[in-house]
């Protein structure tokens, strides 16, 4: 009878040892996932700083004539970029854990230009309160011709006067991978791709 009795628990223990590796595994991974599970990133500031077309700093006030003649009497090859730096403040809601982002890829869409996209490979440290400050470099081409000229001087006035996107423009940010809690995840795992529109005043809207 002695012999028997091991034999007759062994197949129980064959598939208990495996489920309790797994509850253990899957207990020690709990608090980080819980902790990152659903995590927004949040866009606090979006502005737009140093406006140029070509070679010329767009000031606000000046006069639209002035710089339709300085755009004009240099746009021999054709076309002339509208350039500017997009000052951008990312944070993250109260409550959730401070992570490091390995850079992000970014789309813009301004109304009357194409659309353009970038990389920040930086690293980029967020923490709930403290609103890491960054500046990407965006250029519009400005092809030439009297049709697209004249709207293209608008938008780099509009910009440099009022310091914001124009209403109706959308920005998208795609994060890169995250690391924080002692874990690592790949991009897209816990943070989605954030979408926003401009409206009145400069206020952002999240698009779903």
């Amino acid at each position: 009878m002695s012999r028997s009795s091991p034999s007759r628990f062994r197949p129980y223990w064959h598939w208990l040892i495996p489920g309790l590796v797994t509850l253990l595994l899957s207990g020690c991974l709990a608090l980080p996932q819980t902790g990152l599970f659903a995590m927004r990133l949040a866009v606090t500031s979006l502005g737009i700083e140093d406006v140029r077309i070509g070679p010329y700093a767009i000031r606000g006030g000046l006069d639209t004539s002035d710089i339709t003649s300085l755009v004009t009497s240099s746009l021999g090859m054709g076309s002339l970029p509208i350039q500017a730096t997009m000052a951008l403040g990312l944070g993250l809601p109260k409550g959730l854990p401070p992570v490091e982002m390995n850079g992000f890829a970014w789309t813009l869409d301004v109304p009357g230009a194409e659309p353009i996209s970038g990389e920040y490979e930086q690293r980029v440290a967020l923490t709930p309160g403290e609103d890491a400050d960054l500046r990407l470099p965006v250029a519009f081409d400005v092809l030439g011709g009297n049709q697209r000229l004249a709207p293209m001087v608008q938008l780099a006035s509009q910009l440099a006067t009022r310091g914001d996107l124009p209403v109706g423009s959308e920005l998208a940010i795609t994060p890169g991978g995250l690391r924080g809690l002692g874990v690592s995840l790949p991009p897209g795992l816990w943070m989605p791709t954030l979408r926003l529109a401009v409206g009145e005043d400069g206020n952002l809207q999240p698009q779903s």
